[in-house]
């Protein structure tokens, strides 16, 4: 029987593929990726940033980058920068109040499209923001494409822990190397410093020393951080930001491992 592996191919100009999961939706794992992005950039990388979410694309919102349209040279589309960053997303060829009523041929194609025929020349680390599920998306890219590692974003608690599992047991089955965990709206600070925390605290911290997975990192629920994303000025804007600095020590956490 044939690998379905074998095909893979590396995208021209790319060093290093690493892929943003969940499961889940609703974890903020769009938000995770583009600041993820951004802190890799200011480590002096060359990063681009591609959009899987091909029917709920969110990032050119959280970019600023709605109603940018990509020019087309040499026969290659050519990325959209934001915030020094390459960026490529559904979003930038399709309005947004439009649905993208596609079946798996045209997923494939448009999924094909933004692997090789986008311009990602030069790119140090292309972050690839997964779609939720562990579905069409996620195996057609690990087979296309030598995927170097994934993060996975959960919320504390085990309603959002139980898709999670999904997804990192999906990256095990195809031989991809989990980096570690996000643990996303961990907490939120109050005014005076202490922390609550919005969502319950689940089993996360027992499933993570059973499957000998790291938790890379603890990012607050953060009005600044929803704002930010919500008028297209990622937080990375401000780096001397609680928020910022968090990402950037997640950042380097990924960078020690890949």
């Amino acid at each position: 029987m044939t690998n379905p592996f074998e095909q893979q191919k590396s995208i021209p100009g790319v060093q290093k593929i690493l892929v943003v999961s969940s499961g889940k939706g609703g974890v903020g794992k769009s938000t995770v990726s583009t600041h993820l992005a951004l802190a890799l950039k200011e480590k002096g990388l060359k990063v681009g940033l591609l959009d899987a979410d091909i029917y709920g694309p969110s990032l050119p919102r959280m970019l600023g980058t709605l109603n940018q349209k990509p020019e087309i040279e040499n026969n290659l589309i050519q990325p959209i920068l934001a915030g020094g960053l390459k960026t490529m997303s559904i979003g930038n060829l399709v309005e947004e109040d439009l649905a993208v009523v596609w079946r798996g041929p045209m997923l494939f194609k448009a999924m094909n499209q933004f692997l090789f025929e986008v311009n990602w020349q030069d790119t140090d680390i292309l972050v690839i923001d997964l779609p939720p599920g562990t579905g069409d998306v996620q195996l057609s890219l690990v087979q296309k494409v030598p995927v170097t590692a994934a993060v996975t974003v959960t919320t504390p608690q085990n309603i959002a822990l139980s898709d999670v599992k999904k997804s990192i047991d999906m990256f095990r089955r195809v031989n991809v190397p989990i980096v570690g965990v996000i643990e996303n709206m961990a907490y939120f600070e109050l005014p005076g410093g202490d922390r609550t925390h919005i969502f319950p605290k689940g089993e996360l911290e027992d499933y993570l020393k059973k499957e000998n997975l790291q938790k890379i990192g603890e990012v607050p629920l953060s009005p600044q951080i929803a704002q930010a994303c919500e008028v297209g000025v990622p937080l990375f804007f401000k780096p001397d930001s609680i928020q910022s600095q968090i990402f950037s020590q997640i950042a380097e956490k990924i960078l020690a491992q890949i």
